[in-house]
C-alpha cells in the first residue's frame, strides 16, 4: 500500500527527513512514533501530496505521489493534527460539502454520509453546529470526513492529542473499527497509543528510522529474571558460567526476594531464551526458586534505549 524509498526533506539547514525507507502492506495498522520534531508530520504531508520531498520516491498503491497526486489523494482519508472544520456549519452540512468535494455522486451521498456518521457515532449530533461540539466530537467529525469516500488508506496525524481519557478511549475504539476496511497509518508521540492500537511501529528520531518492526519483535529479548525465596551462595557466578550469558545483574526489589537479571549474549537477540538453561541449573543446584520468567521490554524501555543511543 505504501512504498517509501530514500526520502529526504530539509527546511533550510534543518534536515527533517534523512533518507528514510519503509513499506506498509495492505490491511496493516502502523504507528509512526517519535518525539516532537522527529519528522512525523513532514513524512505524512509528503505521503498525502501536500509537500514535495527534496529527493526519494513515494508510491501509494503503486502510484507515484508526485506524478499522480490527485489519484493518490482520492485513495487517502486524511485527518491532520488540526482538522479543517468550519465551526458555523452543522455536522450534516459539513459532511455534505465534503461529499461534494470528494466528487461522490449525488445519488450516493446520503448513503455515504450515513455510513460515516454511524461509524463515528455522530447520529445524535447531525444538526449541531460544529463549533458547539466538544473537542472529542469535533475529532469524530474530522474522522467522518476522512472516511466518507471509503478510502483504501487512512492517515491520521496525532488523532487523540488534547482529548480527555474518555475521549481517547472512544477514538481508539473507532480507529480499530475503521481498520477493518482500510490500511491505517497514524503518527503520535504517545507510547500508549501505539501499544493500544498497533501491531507494528516505525520509530522516527531526528529524521531517521531507528526501528521498524512488530511490537512483539521489539519486545522480544533472550534475557531472563530469576527470583529466589531466600539468599543462596554462589548463584551469581553460576549464572555467569552458563553458555550464552553476557552478564548477570543483582536487582533490588520491594519485596526483598533475591532477584537476578540474566542478560543474554548478542547472538541470542533473535528468538533466544535463557529460561530453560536457568531452570535446569537451578534444579541441579537445588536453589529455592520462587520464579523464573523471560524479561519483556516495554515500548517505553525500547523508546528510551533508542533515544539514549541517539
Amino acid at each position: 500500500m505504501i512504498d517509501v524509498t530514500a526520502l529526504t526533506k530539509s527546511y533550510g539547514s534543518v534536515e527533517a527527513l534523512k533518507g528514510i525507507t519503509f513499506h506498509i502492506a495492505p490491511g496493516e495498522i502502523v504507528g509512526l512514533l517519535g518525539p516532537n520534531g522527529a519528522g512525523k508530520t513532514t513524512c505524512i504531508k509528503i505521503l498525502t501530496g501536500y509537500l514535495h520531498p527534496d529527493s526519494g520516491n513515494v508510491r501509494i498503491k503503486g502510484l507515484d505521489v508526485l506524478t499522480h497526486t490527485r489519484q493518490v489523494q482520492a485513495l487517502i482519508g486524511y485527518l491532520p493534527e488540526s482538522a479543517p472544520l468550519y465551526p458555523e456549519l452543522s455536522v450534516q452540512s459539513y459532511l455534505k460539502m465534503i461529499a461534494g468535494l470528494r466528487q461522490i455522486p449525488e445519488s450516493e451521498q446520503v448513503a455515504r454520509i450515513s455510513e460515516a456518521v454511524y461509524a463515528t457515532g455522530l447520529a445524535d449530533h447531525l444538526t449541531w453546529p460544529i463549533g458547539h461540539l466538544s473537542k472529542g466530537y469535533r475529532q469524530r467529525v474530522g474522522l467522518a470526513q476522512a472516511i466518507i469516500h471509503k478510502p483504501r488508506l487512512l492517515i491520521l496525524d496525532e488523532p487523540t492529542i488534547g482529548l480527555d481519557p474518555t475521549q481517547v478511549m472512544e477514538i481508539r475504539r473507532l480507529i480499530r473499527r475503521l481498520a477493518a476496511h482500510s490500511t491505517v497509518l497514524f503518527s503520535t508521540h504517545i507510547l500508549s497509543e501505539v501499544e493500544a492500537l498497533c501491531d507494528r511501529v516505525i520509530i522516527l528520531m531526528g529524521g531517521e528510522i531507528r526501528a521498524d518492526a512488530r511490537l512483539s519483535e521489539l519486545a522480544s529479548t533472550p534475557n531472563a529474571v530469576l527470583v529466589l525465596r531466600e539468599a543462596t551462595a554462589g548463584v551469581e557466578q553460576a549464572l555467569r558460567n552458563l553458555s550464552n550469558v553476557r552478564t548477570v545483574e543483582r536487582v533490588t526489589t520491594a519485596d526483598g526476594y533475591p532477584t537476578y537479571r540474566v542478560i543474554g549474549s548478542r547472538d541470542m537477540a533473535n528468538g533466544g531464551d535463557l529460561c530453560p538453561a536457568i531452570y535446569e541449573l537451578a534444579r541441579q543446584e537445588g536453589w529455592p526458586v520462587r520464579e523464573i520468567h523471560r524479561e519483556v521490554r516495554t515500548l517505553e524501555t525500547i523508546f528510551n534505549e533508542l533515544a539514549t543511543a541517539a
